[in-house]
């Protein structure tokens, strides 16, 4: 396989990525072009650093695109085809290389390693041992669906769910994991007590990424896309993003039952008082946990 490089202006990473990919292209990625240097920009909002004009472009004001292909006359035959569009305006190209073999199913695993939720709970890839000190595991593998327990959003869901299983424990008739990605939390719901948990997402391949990864686990649950959610439940939990978890304010908290707790997650801390007042009319909405600049925003329906 081979890499080839180009160097693209901010406005043209979304054309050129598509063009290349047209082009045959097995994959592209974008990188900052100056990264590690003082023009290094920040984008995308994350957290700790200040939202700059850049997050409104596609990618950074000067781009690397790395477009690999599978021997070195496919990466020059789609450079020249590249180059005859308009949508080359601006780009220049800096070269083809090759890429370097490696055991890729090894270094995938090697960047996954146990974690720790709680002191007795860990989330364990299949290919490792599991820690002595756990006590109730999730054997979890990455994969298509958001969800390895890895990221802050979803290791506050975790812990909220453990922390809270003793006080709640036989309140958990019904639980709803609105957008369950690879369904860790529907399966933490399910091995803390839990009775009946439906763990629904618009992505079919989540829906059966949640349903193969609740076989493994030893746990039922009823995966399905969103029309599955029917009725009201003591636990809502939903762990997707601010703008879409704004849109759903109605929807989720009406399928939250009376005396039922709301648990949101994959919100930035400076997005704390707009999830708020989208929620208002139905839940006050309090800061549960914080960690590397997300929020775990909770709330108990009236």
């Amino acid at each position: 396989m081979v890499e080839l490089l180009l160097l693209v202006p901010a406005t043209g990473v979304d054309l050129v990525s598509d063009a290349l990919l047209e082009l045959d292209a097995a994959a592209v990625t974008v990188e900052d072009a100056d990264a590690d240097t003082p023009d290094e920009q920040p984008i995308f909002g994350e957290p700790g650093m200040p939202q700059t004009q850049t997050e409104k472009v596609a990618g950074w004001q000067r781009s690397v695109l790395k477009a690999l292909f599978e021997d070195e006359a496919a990466a020059q035959a789609a450079c020249v085809g590249l180059l005859e569009l308009d949508e080359a305006q601006g780009v220049h190209v800096q070269g083809v290389r090759p890429v370097e073999e490696q055991d890729w199913v090894r270094l995938t695993q090697s960047q996954f390693s146990p974690v720790p939720i709680t002191p007795t709970f860990w989330i364990v890839p299949s290919w490792h041992e599991v820690p002595a000190q756990a006590r109730e595991v999730i054997r979890l593998d990455p994969g298509l669906a958001f969800g390895t327990g890895t990221h802050p959003t979803t290791r506050m869901c975790l812990r909220w769910i453990a922390n809270q299983s003793a006080s709640l424990s036989g309140s958990w008739d019904r639980v709803l994991d609105y957008g369950c990605g690879s369904g860790i939390l529907a399966i933490a719901a399910s091995k803390f007590g839990a009775g009946s948990v439906d763990a629904v997402d618009i992505d079919p391949a989540a829906v059966e990424s949640s349903a193969r990864n609740a076989d493994a686990n030893g746990v039922q649950l009823h995966c399905g896309l969103p029309e599955a959610a029917e009725g009201t439940y003591p636990l809502v939990l939903a762990n997707i993003l601010s703008a879409p978890l704004k849109l759903l304010a109605p929807l989720l908290c009406g399928h939250v039952t009376s005396g039922g707790h709301l648990v949101l997650a994959g919100i930035l801390e400076r997005q704390i008082e707009e999830l708020r007042t989208a929620y208002a009319p139905w839940v006050e909405l309090q800061v549960s946990d914080t960690q590397e600049g997300w929020v775990l925003l909770t709330a108990r329906r009236p």
